[in-house]
């Protein structure tokens, strides 16, 4: 993992900008980055350059190619309301971040903030007069993909892959080795430019607020909890975010020419969400990728064995299982920071980012809010009703869902699962009974009547490490010779991709 000091400090989560050739090569230094082209993303299964994405941009790219669609230009905003009308991605979701850390570092500050839409799949950047509209999607095969789409009128717009640019950064340590979203609060000055001799933060729904949105405007009320946002930090030699006094602001109008934005919000609640989604998002993308790598070694494996190929070991089982273990952690918001005050937004966003949700019976969501002591009402991501969970290997929903049904019906026995009192570990069941149709039988019959899954021997749970003791292997071989055997697995399954 990046430092917090890293390149990835950058608030940035659609592209990592670079603001000059000096900082650029200082980082490349500092931090280990490569080209993708050199990196390739220590990812022996997946070409993330090269590899036909699946997301809703290539989608749409399909239909405007076809005529079905087109986009509108207008002289305010350019292509940005036809792209969120034609991606169904809300007004309400905008918000702003004056950091200079895009792409179009020259077009933002905190006069020309740049702003952020985003749904459940893409997150379209918009500056001010700016070359090009920025745009970030999860992707079902790759990940994550990044476009641009330029911002001058012509007959046929249309998105542009970008790959080594943008993956400098989104593809970098920060994010494992593989393409992803970073979202940062630092310190910034009166221009906008990053103070990297001070500490970032990278956040989700487990930092402290008051660690949150340096270098972002924020709109809405927190109560007494203070955080990052609304000023710049500047001459001083301390750190001091416990002084800051940028909460509790609603109005932006005093601050830049609002006007120049679909909305004059860049709403809290907004913030929120938009960091647990990044946050949900990588895991996922890494998750599959990394299962897809396993898939394939094993397919290798079997085929030199003379097994058949889409028979799993269980060493491979045993890898795949594991992985689940971060993203159902993060799904059941393990260690979400406990607000004190209620939040509450000045837009529209909350009640529009609710009425997306899948419903029980009982008029329950996912995508219901709490707002006074966490963020969701029900601590299960909305995000497992997204393409990007849908997709993913059956290995590792498999998994996933096993792994949630352990820690929902009070059978997990690690010492840092999620606690999840039994009243809300009813209700998320009920309401994925409800919303989801591909759950495990186990799921969905009474528990008198349904067949249980092998809980995981203790033998497989995390240990104090961080990694895993796996029960006894299928292939009981030396290290050595199993490294070596995946080595040159790697190899084979390299050569194949590039026939």
């Amino acid at each position: 993992m990046a430092s917090d000091h890293s390149v990835s400090a950058y608030v940035d989560f659609l592209f990592g900008g670079i603001r000059r050739i000096g900082v650029f090569m200082a980082l490349l230094v500092s931090f280990g980055v490569t080209t993708a082209s050199a990196q390739r993303f220590e990812n022996d299964s997946i070409d993330e350059l090269d590899d036909t994405p699946i997301n809703p941009i290539a989608r749409l790219r399909d239909r405007l190619r076809r005529g079905e669609a087109t986009l509108e230009f207008e002289p305010a905003h350019g292509y940005l309301k036809s792209l969120l009308g034609a991606l169904d991605i809300p007004v309400s979701s905008q918000t702003l971040v004056f950091s200079k850390t895009s792409l179009q570092h020259d077009r933002i500050s905190p006069n020309t903030p740049r702003a952020i839409y985003f749904n459940d799949d893409v997150m379209i950047g918009f500056c001010f007069r700016g070359r090009v509209l920025e745009i970030a999607t999860a992707d079902e095969r790759l990940g994550a993909s990044f476009y641009t789409l330029d911002q001058t009128p012509r007959a046929k717009a249309t998105p542009r892959r970008q790959t080594e640019a943008c993956l400098l950064c989104h593809g970098s340590s920060a994010n494992r080795g593989y393409s992803g979203h970073i979202v940062r609060s630092l310190f910034v000055d009166r221009k906008g430019d990053p103070d990297f001799s001070k500490p970032s933060f990278r956040t989700d729904h487990t930092s402290p607020l008051a660690q949150r949105w340096g270098g972002w405007y924020v709109t809405g009320t927190s109560g007494s909890q203070k955080h990052m946002g609304n000023i710049p930090f500047h001459e001083t030699s301390k750190s001091d975010i416990t002084e800051a006094d940028g909460s509790n602001v609603v109005d932006l109008k005093d601050r830049f020419t609002t006007s120049y934005y679909l909305t004059p919000h860049s709403d809290i609640v907004a913030l929120m969400v938009l960091e647990h989604q990044t946050g949900m998002l990588n895991r996922l993308a890494r998750a599959g990728l990394e299962t897809r790598s396993i898939v394939i070694e094993d397919r290798e494996r079997n085929e030199s064995l003379g097994k058949p190929i889409d028979e799993r070991s269980e060493f491979a089982k045993s890898r795949i299982r594991n992985l689940c273990d971060d993203v159902v952690s993060y799904m059941l918001f393990r260690d979400e920071t406990k607000l004190t005050d209620r939040i509450e937004g000045t837009s529209s966003f909350a009640a529009d980012f609710a009425t997306r949700g899948r419903r029980d019976s009982k008029g329950r969501s996912l995508r219901d809010f709490d707002l006074r002591s966490r963020l969701f009402l029900h601590p299960c991501s909305y995000l497992i009703e997204s393409r990007a969970f849908d997709s993913l290997p059956i290995e590792l929903k498999e998994s996933i869902y096993q792994r949630l049904w352990e820690i929902l019906n009070g059978r997990a026995d690690g010492g840092d699962d999620p606690k999840i009192a039994p009243d809300e570990r009813t209700a998320i069941v009920e309401i994925l009974r409800a919303t989801k149709s591909d759950l495990p039988s186990y799921w969905k019959s009474p528990r008198s009547e349904r067949e249980e899954p092998r809980l995981r021997p203790t033998s497989e749970r995390k240990i104090s490490s961080g990694s895993y003791a796996s029960a006894a292997p299928e292939f009981p071989e030396s290290a050595g010779a199993r490294s070596n055997e995946r080595s040159t697995v790697r190899a084979r399954t390299i050569k194949r991709q590039a026939k």
